[in-house]
């Protein structure tokens, strides 16, 4: 069956429109849902602040009562946790950041703007009323929804959920991804390297990378270069995984027998995307699982699954995907040949410009391990030092 190659963003829609969320739930504690995706929105009970609290050191009082530098006799000690009475006419509290404002003050000074003598207090520098007070509610209003279904529970998240005294939270169960490769040039770290081998490393990227999303992984190991172990497993994966996702063998060489594999097992809705590197990008189904063919090259892999196997897997997790954020930068390289397809070029953002890596061979997993971003280049474009160029931050790639 032939299958058009698709544009970088035709793909990406394709792949997102394909990735039908989780149905299953469960309840964790909130200290074990980091990197988790939330199921349902967690609905503040109480209000943060719950009442006005001092942003520093300092002293509380009516700014009125410290007009022309009069002395205020100081009436009370307020440390954070311990409520104080109101405030008498005249007098000025001593407050400690956290601490709750006494009814009556309108303002807090910093006690490096204020002037001490005894167990009086003075202002000697200009004050605004108002100042240095966190207001009851000016985070979070109870009944207010403050984390959204399809949120992925990072530590900022994790913080405003325990702000509002949350212990468990509902999140989608973990998917389940089982990943094998193909090749029999690979052999594993630890084993032999006989001539014509090379070390697996796509393993290992693979496994860091679903292991940053929170995927369950389930791994299938070394497959030889034979149909019908490549049936046997891919079966298998199936069976056992939401996903399925393997590196090598989806182009159309007779050793590749992963596409054959599953035009047999399952079918391919999607096999190319016109970029480089990584052109050969397979999706299908095999039973009612999902199946991502990576390119075998370990830059391409790479740079295949940030694209589009990652957004695909946060889907699927329940997880709200944004558009990748690029940022606008100064080459700091001249691209003077235009290519065919669409690039993205191993880049570090350095002295304010986009500087590249000397070789972007899709073989030379070094120049990912030195990039801190890619460059995006339109087909057919050519690129001058300090000519605008799209940066894509591996921050946003990889988050």
């Amino acid at each position: 069956m032939s299958h058009a190659t698709l544009t970088v963003d035709e793909a990406r829609a394709r792949l997102l429109a394909a990735a039908t969320p989780l149905a299953e739930t469960e309840t964790l504690a909130a200290d074990l849902a980091l990197g988790r995706v939330l199921a349902r929105p967690l609905v503040a009970a109480v209000t943060v602040p719950p009442l006005d609290n001092s942003a520093m050191d300092g002293y509380a009082l009516r700014l009125a009562d410290a007009a022309d530098g009069a002395w205020l006799p100081i009436g009370q000690r307020i440390p954070a946790g311990h409520p104080g009475g109101a405030l008498k006419a005249g007098d000025a509290a001593r407050i400690f950041t956290g601490a709750p404002v006494p009814e009556g003050a309108d303002t807090v000074v910093m006690q490096e703007d204020c002037e001490t003598d005894g167990d009086r207090v003075r202002v000697v520098r200009p004050a605004k009323a108002g100042a240095n007070i966190r207001r009851a509610g000016e985070d979070i209003r109870a009944g207010q929804a403050v984390l959204a279904a399809g949120q992925r529970l990072t530590p900022a998240r994790l913080g405003v959920a325990a702000s509002v005294g949350a212990t468990e939270l509902a999140v989608y169960r973990r998917l389940r991804v089982a990943v094998f490769f193909t090749g029999d040039e690979i052999v594993m770290p630890g084993q032999a390297l006989a001539p014509g081998r090379i070390y697996n490393s796509n393993r290992a990227s693979l496994r860091g990378l679903l292991g940053q999303l929170g995927c369950e992984i389930v791994d299938l190991g070394q497959v030889p270069d034979r149909l019908d172990a490549t049936l046997a497993v891919l079966e298998q994966a199936a069976a056992a995984a939401d996903v399925v996702i393997t590196s090598g063998g989806v182009s159309v060489g007779e050793e590749d027998h992963v596409k054959a594999a599953l035009e047999r097992l399952g079918r391919i809705d999607m096999w190319q995307v016109a970029m480089k590197p990584g052109k050969p990008l397979v999706y299908g189904r095999v039973g009612a699982a999902d199946f991502l063919g990576l390119p075998g090259n370990p830059v391409s892999a790479y740079v295949v699954f940030c694209l589009f196997a990652r957004p695909f897997l946060l889907a699927r997790m329940g997880a709200e995907v944004g558009p990748v954020k690029a940022y606008t930068v100064p080459a700091g390289f001249d691209w003077p040949k235009p290519g065919k397809r669409r690039e993205y070029l191993r880049a570090r953002y350095e002295d304010g410009r986009a500087l590249l890596y000397p070789s972007q061979s899709s073989g030379v997993l070094t120049s990912l391990a030195w990039a801190d971003g890619l460059v995006d280049i339109a087909a057919g474009a050519t690129v001058k030092a300090g000519d605008p160029v799209a940066f894509l931050p591996m921050t946003e790639l990889l988050a």
